[in-house]
């Protein structure tokens, strides 16, 4: 495998306008540079079972949740180098596998077609997933726009601003055109912050001046509610 990588942080959630964003990144700017991808597009597919067994379990707000999906940082080719990533999240702490394949090994091993993943203990884990899972099938398409920054120190203080995050259910591809329907709320951009400790000062200073406040955001979560369910908002 090219790739493969093992995350335990905590991923802190804000909506902000673009008033605030500004203030951030003027806040950010002797700390932070943009990280290896910078400004770029994400495509990601998330997978799921015929019930929708894992969305609905994470909206009820357990204290363990697990979900799996598959990302590109470009539009992807069938030969191109895409991340399948299992995350867990445990008492507020995310677990994230990650490793890359190319697009069309990573969519013949999750939709059952081939069982060779190279033996690495990631592809044990998203084996078991996929066992234990059964029927999971692509289920929801979801693209943004993405400006990510990382600590110039080399630190693992990392702050993302998402934007025009559209989700749909068909055309499920990382190859396909981004598109669909919007989730975020008009006039807002998704800020996560993520760090293994406690955030810095001079962060935690702007986020005290702009009134910028944690929230709970899924963007599955709102897909599933904006697609399936139809039901109200639904934040997990």
């Amino acid at each position: 495998m090219a790739y493969q990588a093992v995350f335990k942080r905590y991923e802190l959630k804000y909506l902000i306008t673009p008033a605030q964003r500004d203030a951030v990144l003027a806040a950010i700017a002797p700390h932070m540079a943009l990280d290896e991808y910078g400004r770029t597009t994400i495509r990601s597919i998330y997978f799921d079972t015929p019930d929708y067994r894992l969305i609905r379990r994470s909206i009820e707000k357990p204290v363990y949740k697990e979900k799996l999906r598959i990302r590109s940082y470009r539009r992807a080719t069938p030969h191109s180098q895409v991340f399948v990533e299992l995350k867990k999240k445990y008492d507020h702490v995310v677990y994230k596998r990650r490793l890359s394949l190319r697009e069309d090994e990573v969519l013949d091993w999750l939709c059952g077609k081939t069982h060779d993943t190279g033996g690495s203990q990631i592809a044990r884990e998203i084996d078991y997933f996929l066992s234990f899972y059964e029927g999971l099938r692509p289920t929801v398409f979801l693209s943004c726009e993405r400006e990510a920054y990382c600590c110039r120190d080399g630190g693992d203080f990392r702050v993302t601003f998402d934007e025009n995050v559209l989700c749909r259910m068909d055309n499920l591809s990382l190859e396909a055109d981004t598109g669909g329907t919007p989730i975020l709320p008009e006039g807002k951009i998704l800020m996560e912050i993520k760090c293994s400790g406690g955030i810095p000062l001079w962060m935690t200073g702007v986020l005290t001046r702009e009134r910028i406040f944690r929230t709970s955001f899924s963007k599955y979560g709102t897909a599933y509610q904006n697609l399936i369910y139809k039901g109200d908002n639904i934040y997990a």
